[in-house]
C-alpha cells in the first residue's frame, strides 16, 4: 500500500461512522462497543492473494514512527526469511493463523547478535497465533554441530505475545530488555533457551526441553537471566508453566552475578534435574542469585531434599510483587492493546 494512502486514511479517520476516537499511551485506535481494533489490516499471503508476500515487506509499508495501531495477518505457511522489527515501527500486531500453522524460520548460527530468526526492536508491539524457528540444530538433515541460534530477539518495551511458538535448541529466546509478557506460548531448546535481561512474565506456557538434541550425558538448562546489579528490576517469572520434554535439565544457571528467575506454581516434570540450579560462573556468589519455586508440583518437584540450598524463599508479600502483572505492567498498557 502505498504511503500517501496511509496518510490520507489517517487523516480522514475520525470521519468513519460509528467508531470512536481512542488515545492510549499516545497511539490510536478504534473502539466498536467495547472493542479495540486496531486502525488499518495489511495481509501477508505467499500465494499472492494478499497485500504482500513477504512478512518483511509489510512491516517495511508502515510508516516510520507510526503511532497506529497496525494489524498485518500472516497467512498459514512457512515464511523463509529473517525479519526485523525496527526501533521506528511501533504499535504492529503481526497475527498468523496459528502457531501450528504460520511459521517465519531460518537458519542462521554462532553470533547470537545477527543469527536470530526474528528481531523486534519497536515498543508497542504485539504477536499473535505465530511461531518462530531457527532450524539450524533442528532440521532432522542436516546434523549441524551445536551452536548458539536464536529463534527470537525481543528488545523492544511493552511487547506481548499470546499463543506463539519460538523454536530452537541453544539461545532460542532472546528476551534481551524491556517489560514482555507471553501467554499460552511454546518455548522449546535445550541450552540456555530462555535468556537475556527482560523484565518478563511468562502466564501458562510450555517450557519444552529437547534434551534427545543434545549430547548424550549433557544436561540443559532452560534460563539463563542477565541481571546485572542488585537495584535492577529485570527478572524472568513463570506462572502456571509446564516443564516437559526428554532427558534432564537444570532450572537454570545465572547469565549475570543478580540472575532472577521465579517459577510459581508450575508443573514440572521428570526432565527437571533434582538439583534444580545451577550457579555457572558465579560459585561463592550464589547469595546474589535469587532463584525461587513456590507451589510448583508434578515428579520434578515432588523431591527438593537435593535441591541447592542456596535457591531462596520469598514470603507472600515479597512474591506477589513479581507474581501480580504490576511487575511488567502498573501503567495498563497491556489492556490497551487491541485485539
Amino acid at each position: 500500500m502505498e504511503s500517501l494512502g496511509w496518510y490520507y486514511f489517517c487523516a480522514c479517520i475520525t470521519l468513519l461512522v460509528g467508531f470512536e476516537l481512542g488515545l492510549a499511551n499516545g497511539q490510536y485506535y478504534r473502539q466498536v462497543g467495547s472493542r479495540k481494533l486496531p486502525y488499518q489490516t495489511f495481509t501477508v499471503d505467499q500465494s499472492g492473494h494478499g497485500n504482500f508476500s513477504t512478512v518483511q515487506s509489510a512491516i517495511d509499508a508502515v510508516p516510520s514512527n507510526n503511532k497506529y495501531w497496525i494489524c498485518i495477518r500472516v497467512k498459514a505457511g512457512t515464511y523463509r526469511e529473517k525479519v526485523i522489527v525496527p526501533y521506528d515501527k511501533q504499535y504492529i500486531i503481526l497475527k498468523g493463523e496459528g502457531r501450528r500453522k504460520t511459521w517465519i524460520e531460518w537458519n542462521d548460527h554462532d553470533n547470537v547478535a545477527q543469527s536470530a530468526t526474528f528481531y523486534s526492536q519497536a515498543d508497542n508491539f504485539v504477536a499473535k497465533s505465530i511461531s518462530f524457528r531457527n532450524t539450524y540444530n533442528i532440521d532432522p538433515v542436516n546434523k549441524n554441530p551445536r551452536a548458539p541460534a536464536v529463534a527470537a530477539m525481543i528488545s523492544g518495551d511493552k511487547s506481548a505475545f499470546y499463543r506463539c511458538g519460538f523454536y530452537g535448541l541453544q539461545d532460542t529466546l532472546w528476551d534481551v530488555q524491556g517489560r514482555h509478557y507471553y501467554n499460552k506460548c511454546t518455548v522449546q531448546g535445550a541450552i540456555d533457551f530462555i535468556f537475556g535481561a527482560g523484565q518478563t512474565i511468562f502466564e501458562n506456557c510450555s517450557i519444552a526441553y529437547s534434551g534427545e538434541y543434545i549430547e548424550p550425558g549433557v544436561l540443559g538448562y532452560i534460563t539463563a537471566q542477565g541481571r546485572l546489579g542488585p537495584y535492577d528490576s529485570n527478572g524472568f517469572v513463570f506462572k502456571g508453566c509446564s516443564v516437559h520434554g526428554t532427558g534432564s535439565t537444570y532450572l537454570g544457571r545465572p547469565w549475570r552475578a543478580y540472575s532472577r528467575v521465579i517459577f510459581y506454581n508450575s508443573n514440572f516434570s521428570h526432565v527437571v534435574n533434582p538439583t534444580g540450579w545451577d550457579a555457572w560462573n558465579y560459585v561463592s556468589s550464589e547469595q546474589r542469585l535469587t532463584y525461587v519455586e513456590h507451589n510448583c508440583f508434578g515428579s520434578g518437584a515432588a523431591d527438593s531434599s537435593q535441591r541447592v540450598s542456596w535457591s531462596k524463599k520469598l514470603s507472600q508479600a515479597d512474591l506477589n510483587e513479581f507474581i501480580r502483572i504490576t511487575f511488567i505492567d502498573n501503567e495498563g498498557w497491556l489492556d490497551d492493546q487491541p485485539l
